[in-house]
């Protein structure tokens, strides 16, 4: 069975540090992967298995992180926020086909239009989806997952924004946050893309799928 950890930070707002932080999908990206060990990989996220979203809780923003790895706690500079990890075995061997579910993911919903129809409507390569198509988007990739959709209530964010070194490289990710209620239907397939992620963006914010028991 796969290993798998959830990590909740805490920022505290009196750090300049966290400040800096949570405004840049870019800046928060480079602190979440602080937390783990150097690798030589060019996509050294995706071998580490690490995905984050960011959440407001009635103590302010929080971060949730998942990984393969376990965390280094004290890779965060001091001051920087409170931190607790735990292992998601408990949710990992309950995963069974038929348990019903709770669900929560901020996506990044998008179409990817063919060549002609982009000529023929002057469209972006990424076209990013909101309403009905968000939401029709969210139902195929949870199907794909290996959960039956019953409830959707589809909430808009930011996008996930920020700039590499010397503004070469600037990360603009649409963003819908999507909770409802699932029922399991494939196990092994729900593992997997629980593990890997959905959608564009895992980088940056998007694409982490937490379940809870319904």
């Amino acid at each position: 069975m796969t290993e798998l950890w959830l990590t909740r930070i805490i920022p505290d707002l009196r750090s300049r540090q966290a400040r800096r932080d949570l405004p840049s999908a870019v800046g928060m990206h480079h602190r979440v992967m602080q937390l783990f060990p150097d690798t030589e990989a060019e996509q050294a996220r995706a071998v580490l298995g690490v995905l984050f979203r960011i959440e407001d809780g009635p103590q302010g923003p929080h971060i949730l992180i998942q990984s393969q790895a376990q965390p280094d706690t004290t890779a965060l500079p001091v001051g920087y926020g409170t931190i607790a990890t735990k292992p998601l075995t408990p949710l990992l061997e309950g995963l069974r086909a038929g348990r019903p579910v709770r669900y929560r993911i901020a996506a990044s919903a998008v179409r990817k239009p063919g060549k002609t129809t982009r000529a023929l409507y002057n469209l972006k390569p990424v076209v990013p989806l909101s309403g009905t198509a968000a939401d029709d988007w969210w139902i195929r990739q949870a199907h794909q997952s290996g959960l039956t959709i019953h409830t959707i209530h589809s909430t808009p964010l930011d996008a996930a924004r920020g700039e590499h070194a010397q503004g070469k490289h600037r990360i603009h990710h649409a963003r819908t946050r999507f909770d409802g209620t699932a029922t399991i239907t494939d196990p092994a397939l729900l593992q997997s893309r629980l593990t890997e992620g959905i959608g564009r963006g895992k980088a940056y914010g998007c694409g982490l799928l937490t379940l809870a028991p319904a």
